[in-house]
């Protein structure tokens, strides 16, 4: 074998096995989309699963705040009034901007 024959088979044989590794990342790089697309989904269903989570969750803070308990109807208008206060204070800051 001559010289330039060496050469040229090492060549191929170089081409040949960076062919077969941009075959094997080209499929890793496909699986990796498709599980980042998952992950994407999976984001966008848990934050709203969160969001409904939190409005239960104020919604409830808000309903035990007024609950009655015990004909305690002086201590609940108080409570009522303490949030009035503190809406109007958010709406105040909030015109204020």
């Amino acid at each position: 074998m001559t010289e330039n024959e060496e050469k040229l088979l090492r060549f191929s044989t170089n081409v040949r096995s960076l062919m077969l590794r941009f075959k094997d990342m080209r499929e890793e790089n496909v699986q990796l989309k498709t599980r980042l697309t998952e992950k994407d989904a999976m984001i966008e269903q848990l934050k709203g699963e969160l969001a409904q989570m939190q409005h239960s969750y104020n919604t409830l803070k808000t309903a035990k705040m007024l609950e009655v308990a015990d004909g305690d109807l002086e201590a609940a208008q108080k409570r009522l009034a303490k949030l009035i206060r503190s809406v109007d204070k958010c709406i105040t800051l909030l015109n204020e901007q």
